[in-house]
């Protein structure tokens, strides 16, 4: 959601920006813009739409700037237009401010201001903030910027430039993320790793309420209430390939087969053969603490909340420990109950996301001991909770999340075995568990060699305009993501439902424009799911069913059929879930939508 970037060196700024942009568009972005900066003024350019439409805005004018800051913007305040586009610059035209997040009081510093006779533009929060740094300016960017913030209420990730100090970026964070990438002899400030990949893999993550002053020779960072910080740089081990395409027409595809490798790295030294059980020092829980666990509140949202829903069944069924799964969004709000020995999970991909970050600190003020499962290393989540499990999925660049569910699933049925370890697993159980979940990743690979039948299937259907998903058991957050995967890409309205409830309400939309996808696996409620499928056929209904390798009986049922090798039945939806995603990306593509910047979508959600 929405995208920073700037530079500050010897070489032309802009297309150090613009490639940086470009890097960014994933994130979602409704209009985009570019402020170049000398001791002659601001130089600010924006467009509304795709960064190729700032491209043509840009012509070919030679841009000799060697300082400048860039942003997509996602609309919060106003309708995307050049007027609400980001930089935006004080009446003087002499600040230049891009910035991520909101600006809660921004109502109330745009009166004051106007009172003393500024006129606005905009209706954006974000240019009362710009306004408002320039009226503490007195020669020092770094203190007006100080001053600016300590009266702010909200959220920021800014990059600021004036042309009165025209060789310096000043940035700073609360709650929107900003890194600072260390190239040796230039320096860089984006909300992204991956905007700077292509020049730097040494990065420094800001913490909330941390300002950076950047100049040619270096950096330096304080707190807003300047105490000088030393920076602690990171080496990132993505690479430039990791977020290419890599020859696929879209990176979702991309990412949806990487999972054979994702799912690799998942597990990839955490699985103890002598012992059975998991290996999980992040955690950072002692064995007396791991057996005394009452309580497990898992707080997440959209795709992260179906993977939270399967870690339920599973932590539930192999460690007999209880577990609650709450929308991030919700918990804050309703004075959640958090009794002693309670263990809070948050779980995101991008580790950003405002919400989850939001409930993680409730549960921290309730005294519950806090755990993250996250993508992004060095990311607000991985650095504020007590321990946690990095997915290590690398990159996620499509909107819509593919690999990044499945290594949370992995995660999180490693934590299921290494609890119930502790508790009442033998080492037997815990070792035939194990076994289960190395062979997942291979298992992967053999789903994804029906990548072409499922298009085939895709190519029935695309034109459909509702969709019926059906699951139970652990296979219930998969009908639920699987419904989110059409929605999100194909603009389907499509409904996740427990197979069971489907005769509470939802059999009446059922007839012959209606697909029903079911995952009906052999498990112990293979039968309860196959009578749901000969009631949706009764009314006509077309089925799509996601079955077990062996069952030759459930042919005759349904329309299709696509197949998943056998596993453990706790560990199937890492399997069920892939020719889910698959189907939801063919039917998009026949539809012609723009599969890895879906409308509407941001990648990492850093708003409330």
């Amino acid at each position: 959601m929405c995208g920073i970037v700037g530079y500050v060196g010897k070489k032309t700024a802009l297309p150090i920006l613009m490639t940086g942009l470009k890097r960014l568009e994933y994130r979602g972005y409704d209009s985009a813009g570019v402020a170049l900066v000398s001791q002659f003024g601001c130089q600010v350019v924006k467009a509304v739409g795709k960064i190729a439409q700032l491209d043509k805005e840009l012509g070919d004018h030679a841009y000799e700037q060697t300082v400048g800051i860039a942003h997509t913007r996602w609309a919060t305040h106003g309708v995307p237009s050049v007027l609400n586009a980001h930089p935006h610059t004080d009446q003087a035209g002499e600040i230049a401010l891009v910035h991520n997040g909101i600006i809660e009081n921004y109502q109330s510093i745009r009166e004051a201001l106007e009172r003393q006779g500024r006129k606005f533009r905009t209706e954006t929060d974000t240019e009362a903030l710009t306004y408002l740094i320039a009226e503490y300016y007195e020669g020092d960017l770094t203190e007006a910027v100080r001053k600016a913030l300590s009266q702010v209420e909200g959220t920021y990730g800014i990059a600021v430039v004036s042309s009165k100090d025209p060789d310096i970026i000043v940035a700073a964070r609360n709650g929107s993320p900003l890194i600072i990438g260390d190239g040796g002899d230039e320096f860089f400030v984006a909300s992204d790793v991956s905007a700077v990949l292509n020049h730097t893999k040494r990065v420094v993550f800001l913490d909330d309420e941390e300002i950076v002053t950047i100049t040619r020779k270096g950096y330096q960072i304080t707190t807003i209430d300047q105490a000088t910080i030393t920076p602690h740089v990171e080496e990132i081990s993505w690479s430039l390939g990791q977020i290419e395409k890599g020859g696929y027409d879209h990176f979702m595809l991309k990412e949806i087969h990487e999972q054979t490798a994702t799912l690799c790295d998942a597990i990839r030294g955490r699985l103890n053969f002598e012992e059975g059980k998991p290996r999980l020092n992040g955690l950072n829980l002692q064995v007396d603490q791991l057996r005394t666990i009452d309580r497990i509140i898992i707080c997440a949202c959209g795709t992260s909340w179906h993977s939270g829903l399967i870690g339920e069944y599973v932590i539930e069924e192999l460690a007999r420990v209880p577990v609650e799964v709450e929308y991030a969004s919700e918990f804050r709000y309703r004075s959640p109950i958090i009794p002693e020995n309670s263990v809070f999970i948050a779980i995101s991909q991008s580790g950003e996301t405002a919400d989850t970050m939001a409930a993680l600190r409730e549960a921290q003020h309730a005294g519950a001991i806090t755990l993250g499962i996250v993508n992004v290393v060095g990311s607000s989540i991985a650095r504020v909770t007590d321990g946690g499990v990095y997915t290590h999925s690398g990159p996620e660049i499509g909107v819509a999340s593919t690999k990044a569910f499945t290594s949370q699933v992995m995660a999180l049925n490693l934590i299921a075995i290494l609890l119930g370890r502790m508790r009442n697993l033998s080492v037997q159980q815990g070792l035939e568990l194990i076994n289960y979940l190395e062979a997942i990743p291979g298992q992967v690979g053999k789903m994804l060699q029906q990548d072409e039948t499922i298009k085939e299937i895709a190519g029935e259907y695309y034109q459909n305009n509702n969709f019926l998903y059906l699951g139970r058991g652990v296979n219930f957050p998969v009908a639920l993501e699987g419904a989110l995967k059409l929605k999100e890409i194909s603009y389907i309205h499509a409904e996740g439902y427990p197979a069971a409830e489907m005769k509470h309400g939802p059999i009446a939309l059922i007839d012959e424009m209606m697909p029903v996808v079911v995952i009906a696996l052999k498990d112990p409620v293979y039968d309860k799911v196959i009578s749901s499928i000969q009631q949706v056929k009764a009314r006509s209904g077309r089925v799509i069913a996601i079955a077990t390798e062996g069952d030759t009986e459930i042919a005759s049922m349904v329309d299709h059929v696509i197949y998943v090798p056998k596993t453990h039945r706790l560990f199937t939806p890492v399997l069920s879930i892939i020719p889910l995603q698959l189907l939801a990306y063919h039917i998009a593509a026949l539809r012609g939508c723009e599969i890895d910047q879906p409308r509407n979508l941001a990648k990492s959600v850093t708003v409330e």
